[in-house]
């Protein structure tokens, strides 16, 4: 048998789609299912009523053409992005610090940081919240006591009265949490540059800085791109920090990024079919980041 009559019959063999048959049929109940239901219920008039056994009511776009229409949708919707930009610009620039740190520490050093990473990263998002929340407490917060220390006169002062010091506090706790999965991921990587690059370039008189503008990063593009996309992602639907924040006393009108937001709408005041309108859009608007690092990856094997 020649080999490019084995290589059809192998390309034909169902053996493949067998193995991934259970995903995908995983993927239609757990995804699939949920997307065509809320697809169904953002064109639908569905409230609390509807819940309780009412017909729901064909509407078509009204409900995405309310949101569209709201104010307040483009508000939240452009603080969300300015919260998602700075925060994974954040993680993006210490996670990387992280792992450059972790290349450069000793065996028992490097152990015991990444059992302090592990623990930030294993911590459940509230359990991270009231720990924080200690921390800047108006009355016994430790932050507040140092800063007054310093001569600032910061006992009483509430973090989460104002907006800026409300988004502060959750960029703190929620960078705090994300900063160990991107350091691991890109000590992984370091650990793939070849080090004869490194020494040659070192030896040709190239600064740190240098090696790696022009060695390290362009080998861990592709990993930085997807933490980047991935971080986009997480960032831009957070919800249990700022709820937890704002049910500790921030100004709910003021600090609601978009997950927080569907949830009022949806759940808190009924309004699933504009809730459901909303949440598709966040989908539309995550699969745009998705589709630019999608596309990069193609280009990149093609080339």
């Amino acid at each position: 048998m020649s080999g490019a009559v084995a290589a059809r019959i192998k390309r034909r063999s169902p053996l493949p789609y067998l193995f991934l048959a259970p995903t995908f049929v995983l993927l239609v109940v757990l995804t699939g299912y949920p997307l065509v239901r809320l697809l169904v219920m953002s064109t639908q008039k569905y409230g609390r009523a509807q819940v309780f056994g009412a017909p729901p009511e064909f509407v078509g776009l009204a409900n995405y053409r309310a949101v569209l229409t709201d104010p307040t949708f483009w508000t939240v919707l452009a603080r969300s992005a300015v919260f998602c930009v700075v925060n994974v610009a954040i993680t993006m620039a210490l996670g990387m610090l992280v792992a450059l740190l972790l290349t450069k520490l000793g065996k028992f050093m490097r152990l015991t940081v990444t059992v302090g990473l592990l623990l930030a990263w294993a911590m459940p998002a509230l359990t991270a919240i009231v720990i924080w929340g200690w921390m800047f407490d108006t009355q016994y917060g430790v932050l507040n006591w140092l800063l007054s220390a310093a001569g600032m006169n910061m006992l009483g002062h509430s973090w989460l009265i104002q907006p800026i010091s409300f988004f502060f506090v959750a960029t703190v706790v929620i960078t705090w949490q994300s900063i160990p999965f991107v350091a691991f991921t890109l000590y992984a990587g370091l650990t793939q540059v070849p080090e004869e690059l490194i020494e040659a370039a070192e030896l040709d008189g190239a600064s740190a800085f240098q090696r790696f503008r022009l060695i390290t990063y362009p080998l861990l593009r592709p990993v930085i791109m997807l933490l980047t996309m991935l971080s986009v992602i997480w960032d831009l639907r957070v919800f249990t920090q700022i709820f937890a924040l704002q049910d500790a006393g921030g100004i709910t009108a003021k600090t609601s990024t978009i997950g927080v937001y569907i949830y009022q709408l949806g759940v808190a005041q009924g309004r699933f079919d504009t809730g459901s309108a909303i949440a598709v859009i966040l989908v539309v608007i995550m699969l745009a980041v998705s589709f630019v690092y999608v596309r990069q990856v193609i280009q990149e094997d093609v080339s």
